[in-house]
């Protein structure tokens, strides 16, 4: 495998005088080139549907639209607003490594160590051994097939919607495995399933773990329109499962654009934001990486990313963020990656 880039990861501290968003977002201005992008992101054929985009520069939100509406099988279209809940898709993922942080910092659980799961335990299981750092990473070596296609062989449709939604954990934790733990990436929202369910075990499953969500991560950001989805058996669905505004979202990229701190308080470590940064994992696209539920390009920005082209891209060389809601088909998520390029290049 060629050699991973090395990036040095970087933090954009709250401009002086720039009031924190927990509120409410203070008011800029973008250039037009900026603009004109956004613009662009609801009239460009090539992305199909863009719901919404919020763009932030320097702790302000400079521009920002909204369009389409939501579709109903009970109910007429819902028209999407600055006020409108949006499903994350596998955003959900960042925010997942968001609550793991916080859980990581009070010593209620190790990276390190073997995960602890509790259909591993048998003496004669190699499963065992898998570690939460490998699990974060996509590198537990589980057999798992992600693909978004309607037939048997989709094990996250599988999980989500089919056999497994009751338990996704459950259903994650049966996958035997196919390579050995932390030598080979391999992108799961089961593995990430087999996470929030380590968080339910140190927080308790059910109500216990949707009042943590509620109250160390998303309260304290103002993210009081973020709803996270449990399964049957109490465990947040974070591989995929958050509802919440497209200017809540881009409050949770500001708490790792600003190294974990918000008003003041560091509410998240800042080395855990900085191991966001760093790459592991060589996605098969170019100048694609994985870190620990994280995507990056290797050249300093990162970005939380959920099907059907929702993404979420942190530039701290920018202080910048970018966020996109949508309905784009894989097969042009490449235009979507382009026109982000683009927001970037005229951000700077």
């Amino acid at each position: 495998m060629d050699a991973l880039p090395t990036v040095v990861p970087a933090i954009a501290p709250q401009p002086p005088g720039v009031e924190w968003p927990t509120t409410a977002w203070p008011a800029g201005r973008a250039s037009p080139a900026v603009r004109l992008l956004v613009d662009q992101a609801f009239e460009d054929d090539e992305l199909t549907e863009t719901y919404a985009v919020v763009v932030i520069q320097g702790g302000r939100l400079v521009a920002e639209r909204y369009g389409g509406a939501l579709p109903s099988f009970t109910a007429a279209p819902k028209p999407v607003t600055p006020a409108t809940p949006l499903l994350s898709w596998s955003m959900a993922k960042s925010m997942l490594h968001a609550a793991v942080g916080l859980l990581v910092a009070d010593g209620a659980l190790s990276l390190d160590v073997p995960a602890g799961i509790r259909e591993w335990q048998g003496d004669d299981d190699p499963r065992r051994a898998i570690t939460l750092r490998q699990l974060l990473q996509m590198r537990d070596g589980l057999q798992w097939n992600e693909d978004y296609v309607d037939d048997a062989v989709s094990d996250v449709i599988e999980m989500l919607f089919g056999a497994g939604q009751a338990d996704v954990a459950g259903y994650a934790a049966a996958r035997p495995l196919a390579s050995p733990p932390g030598t080979t990436f391999n992108y799961s929202s089961g593995t990430s399933n087999l996470v929030a369910r380590l968080l339910g075990d140190a927080v308790g499953a059910g109500e216990p773990t949707d009042a943590f969500l509620r109250e160390r991560l998303f309260g304290p950001l103002g993210m009081r329109d973020a709803v996270p989805g449990l399964d049957q058996a109490g465990t947040f669905v974070g591989s995929s499962f958050v509802h919440l505004t497209a200017r809540s979202m881009a409050r949770f990229a500001t708490l790792y654009l600003r190294g974990g701190r918000w008003e003041g308080r560091q509410l998240l470590p800042r080395t855990w934001v900085e191991e966001a940064q760093l790459p592991v994992s060589a996605d098969v696209d170019p100048a694609t990486y994985y870190s620990l539920h994280w995507w990056l390009d290797g050249a300093g920005a990162y970005w939380a990313s959920g099907y059907r082209g929702q993404r979420c891209v942190i530039a701290p060389h920018l202080d910048a963020v970018v966020v996109r809601f949508g309905e784009t088909p894989a097969e042009r998520y490449a235009a979507i990656r382009s026109w982000l390029d683009e927001v970037l290049a005229a951000l700077g």
